[in-house]
């Protein structure tokens, strides 16, 4: 069952305190959150499931044991898996030194633990002293939280959106850049210029990029190892272990071995 407390007419932004935090499960069907903004900054953590965010040209994936860190003001989207469980962090500006830009961050236990323990808190008894006390442990905690690449830079130039469009609906179309050069009326060097100057990524490495957030989000959901190489095109499941492994330093199994321990309750 939906547990959203923003659907219930619940407003982080009227609550000034330092950090508040709540948990929700995603229905059993896709759920999407339109473009918003919070006057906080939001720390999204995945407990079960995925969530994947949309700002301004790029768009985030978030696998469990992450989360996404989102500047106050800075207008989102959010679109979770099904039954995803997510807990929400809001904190007050200026109160604790985070970056000034979109980011997935790898979340340590410790931290992972403080944040929950602040969600089970009532919203009325976040003053007191104890409370504090965890907040300001999570405060010392959470700018040491490493960042880690797991975003897509989506350009708003109508022929790289197009771009972008066309390989999230065709997983497996291996286009090359050549390729795409002829569809879109442009000479190879100057498509690949576009591409770079409007992602900040070569062609080759903004085309695996798009092919390991989509893996993240079909192995989170249960899919083998051999069915996602399959759907995202790859002639062999070792060649795609090879690009996650190059890409996250890990195998896809030994990855998701380090994602399990979900202690959502309701």
């Amino acid at each position: 069952m939906e547990r959203d407390l923003d659907l219930e007419g619940f407003d982080p932004d009227s609550i000034v305190t330092p950090a508040l935090a709540f948990r929700i499960r995603a229905a059993q069907t896709y759920n999407e959150k339109p473009i918003h903004t919070h006057r906080k900054g939001q720390l999204i953590l995945a407990l079960h499931g995925g969530i994947t965010s949309e700002v301004t040209n790029s768009m985030w994936m978030v696998p469990p044991q992450y989360a996404v860190w989102v500047p106050g003001k800075m207008p989102h989207s959010n679109r979770v898996t099904a039954d995803a469980r997510l807990c929400f962090l809001f904190i007050e500006p200026e109160a604790v030194a985070m970056p000034q830009e979109c980011c997935t961050l790898k979340i340590s236990p410790l931290v992972r633990e403080l944040i929950l323990r602040l969600s089970n808190v009532p919203h009325e008894h976040l003053e007191c002293a104890p409370i504090q006390r965890l907040v300001q442990v999570l405060f010392d905690e959470l700018p040491n939280q490493p960042v880690e690449q797991l975003q897509l830079p989506i350009s708003s130039h109508p022929k790289i959106r197009a771009m972008a469009d066309s390989m999230a609906k065709n997983l497996k179309e291996k286009k090359t850049l050549a390729q795409w050069a002829d569809d879109m009326a442009m000479s190879e060097r100057n498509l690949a210029r576009l591409v770079g100057k409007e992602t900040g990524l070569s062609f080759l490495r903004w085309r695996q990029q798009m092919q390991l957030i989509v893996a993240l989000r079909y192995l989170i959901s249960g899919m083998t190892v051999q069915n996602v190489a399959e759907s995202l095109g790859y002639d062999s499941t070792t060649a795609f272990i090879t690009m996650f492994k190059k890409a996250l330093g890990t195998t896809p199994g030994r990855y998701l071995s380090t994602l399990d321990g979900d202690d959502f309750t309701d």
